[in-house]
């Protein structure tokens, strides 16, 4: 009677093993084998991280094994079980690897395909063609898409974390519990004791060392004794938490009337401002999104206020970047001044903290939760409900979006939902953060994911002209690497360009995060489909860069940046000032956040900067999901090509005082998962 041999791996995270019945049933070509019950007697099967193997005997051969088939059936209390793969050895000595990474839930059961990737137009039978559609339609039923808020990227339809399939959720809850995270936070970072007097002021600037951490941080330490200093100032639009808003000025906007006069002093060259104008010397940032947004608050006794400021920023002799004239609104005037390093030094400083406050609501909205958050779970979504477990590119994506839409949700159910933690601290909060993420998407196309294209859109493309804009050079090189990666995947699997045109699957996977997560808006410019191979590698490579290295390179610095509070005020308490000549210290303390809301902000910022336990990094692939060998190639080449680049950065960051490390791959996690 033949036998075959079959081995099932259990996952080791927590309660991944169970005590319910397992049962496999083998599909082969020929005939399938009976449904068999996986028990050894005296054994306890199916333990955390255990590999359990077991004879399955049949009359008859039953051909190629093209699909297994798994029931979990309960035994007692509900258990859930993760299963990782199964593998099967067949009479005639063959292996077969059946990949699985799923959890079975109740009484559920799975069905699998072999290891192999697939594309539709490989499966020649109507077993593995009904099974791909089957599953798909599984998936479509289970990942639909959900309006969060109106013109804002679609999102999952479930309002709670626990509401996602087991699939997609995380391994334990309580690991990413904002609310439990950030009050664990505030309490190892001894600043409960502030919350008490949430409302009232700090009394100098030296209080806020109060509630600074004790914890050894050298860019930290370094920006609480540097902050007032305009190189500091500026070194931020360059390398900190959001590098992506300083642009080159080829010309001066007439709302922001900078003339020679107010900045000689400041400019080196014995140029006039329109000679460094055209030198290429001039950079701009501009706030000009958050006009109009609605400050919060919730809080009736605290007046909170936003500012949409711009910045006229100079590249001196030394190529640093130095702040030249700020202009706290959109609109001149005589109560708009514009504020210059010649100035009182409390008003040139109150200026500087204005634009840092409003860039810190611009980073946290858009550059960080639309532009890395959202838009990757739009991908993820469209990838669940387009792409079965067998293709390719489902393969390849699976490592980038682990845990994504767990951690939106749970945004969405503790975070920036109404009354949320967001509203604690920050002026964006009770609302104003939905209207700037709507305004943000007006500039959220597909071209601005791909990072050659918005660098050059910004005029930043130039190593010699800033050679010390690190983000920009190692995020060129972990670009490159990553884009030479998913070519070869792609080339592996697409023999031609008509093999990914006959490719429905992709192409509706395509269309699905333009017309469904994208709503289709007019200005998103995502593509519909893909014609050549490239266009998909560059398709691929803009969501393996932005779920990895872009998110990596905008959130894990936060604590970094934003713990010294003057540096990056949450919320401010007064507004701008309308002139010249009113800030001194005691103005300054008074618009900054009070203690209770200092606290908070400084316990989010630490819980937003930690790493996950048990954190994979960009190149590292424990679930394998690819077993074909030019794959394993392409990606021990691609782990080279990272070491490298994570061995140049390192040798670069040597006895620098700000070290620049966000964009290390080995430090840039696979997914966004915090």
């Amino acid at each position: 009677m033949p036998s075959y041999t079959v081995t099932v791996s259990t996952g080791s995270q927590w309660f991944a093993g169970t005590d319910d019945y397992i049962y496999i049933t083998l599909v082969g070509t020929e005939r399938c084998s009976e449904r068999t019950l996986l028990d050894k007697p005296l054994y306890n099967d199916f333990e955390r991280g255990a590999v359990d193997s077991y004879d399955v005997r049949v009359d008859e051969n039953l051909g190629e094994i093209v699909l297994v088939k798994i029931e979990k059936k309960r035994y007692w209390v509900q258990d859930d079980w993760h299963c990782k793969y199964v593998t099967v050895k067949t009479p005639s000595g063959d292996y077969l690897e059946f990949p699985c990474f799923r959890w079975l839930v109740d009484d559920k059961e799975v069905v699998l395909r072999d290891a192999r990737a697939h594309l539709p137009q490989d499966d020649k039978t109507s077993l593995v063609k009904q099974h791909r559609q089957k599953e798909l339609e599984r998936r479509r039923k289970t990942f639909r898409w959900k309006e969060w808020q109106p013109g804002i990227p679609m999102s999952i339809d479930a309002n709670r974390h626990k509401d996602l399939p087991r699939d997609i959720q995380f391994d334990t809850e309580k690991g990413v519990d904002f609310v439990l995270n950030y009050s664990k936070a505030i309490e190892n970072l001894c600043v409960n004791q502030f919350m008490h007097m949430f409302q009232s002021s700090w009394s100098d600037f030296a209080d806020f060392e109060k509630i600074f951490v004790r914890i050894k941080n050298t860019i930290s330490e370094y920006v609480m004794k540097h902050w007032k200093e305009d190189f500091m100032f500026g070194y931020q639009f360059l390398n900190g938490c959001n590098p992506i808003v300083i642009k080159k000025c080829t010309k001066l906007p007439e709302k922001f009337p900078v003339t020679d006069e107010m900045v000689k002093v400041s400019l080196e060259r014995e140029m006039t401002l329109e000679e460094e104008i055209e030198a290429g010397n001039i950079y701009i940032a501009d706030y000009e999104v958050l006009e109009g947004i609605t400050a919060n608050c919730t809080d009736p006794c605290t007046l909170q206020y936003i500012a949409a400021p711009m910045c006229l920023l100079y590249k001196n002799a030394q190529k640093k970047i130095m702040p030249i004239a700020i202009q706290l609104g959109q609109t001149p005037g005589e109560d708009n001044p514009i504020f210059l390093p010649t100035d009182a030094k409390y008003d040139w400083l109150l200026a500087k903290i204005w634009v840092r406050s409003a860039d810190f609501q611009y980073h946290q909205n858009i550059t960080h939760l639309l532009r890395t958050h959202l838009i990757t779970e739009v991908f993820a979504i469209a990838m669940y409900r387009q792409l079965p477990a067998v293709h390719p590119v489902y393969k390849l994506l699976m490592p980038h979006i682990r845990f994504t839409i767990a951690i939106n949700t749970k945004a969405r159910e503790q975070l920036i939902c109404e009354c949320g933690i967001f509203d604690k601290a920050n002026a964006t909060g009770g609302g104003g953060h939905v209207q700037l993420i709507q305004k943000g998407v007006k500039s959220l196309t597909f071209r601005s994911l791909c990072f050659p294209d918005i660098i050059k859109a910004r005029g930043m493309d130039n190593k010699e002209e800033l050679p010390t804009y690190f983000y920009r050079d190692d995020g060129y090189r972990v670009w490159e690497a990553t884009k030479s990666f998913v070519s070869d995947v792609v080339h592996i699997y697409y023999t031609s360009d008509e093999t990914l045109q006959e490719d429905e699957e992709i192409q509706a996977f395509i269309k699905d995060v333009c017309s469904f997560g994208m709503q289709d808006f007019d200005h998103c410019e995502f593509p519909k489909s893909l014609k050549t191979r490239e266009d998909l590698s560059e398709y691929l490579t803009a969501i393996v860069f932005t779920a990895s290295a872009q998110h990596a390179a905008v959130n894990f610095g936060q604590y970094d940046w934003y713990s010294w509070i003057p540096n990056a005020p949450s919320t401010m308490r007064r507004p701008p000032p309308n002139k010249k000549g009113i800030a001194d210290v005691n103005w300054i303390i008074h618009s900054l956040p009070d203690r209770g809301r200092s606290s908070w902000h400084l316990g989010a910022v630490w819980a937003l900067s930690q790493y996950q336990e048990c954190e994979l990094y960009l190149g590292s692939y424990p679930d394998e999901h690819f077993i074909e060998k030019p794959v394993k190639k392409a990606m021990e080449r691609f782990r080279k090509q990272l070491a490298e680049i994570s061995l140049s950065i390192k040798t670069r960051n040597e006895g620098k005082k700000l070290p620049y490390y966000n964009m290390s791959p080995d430090k840039i996690p696979n997914s966004v998962a915090v």
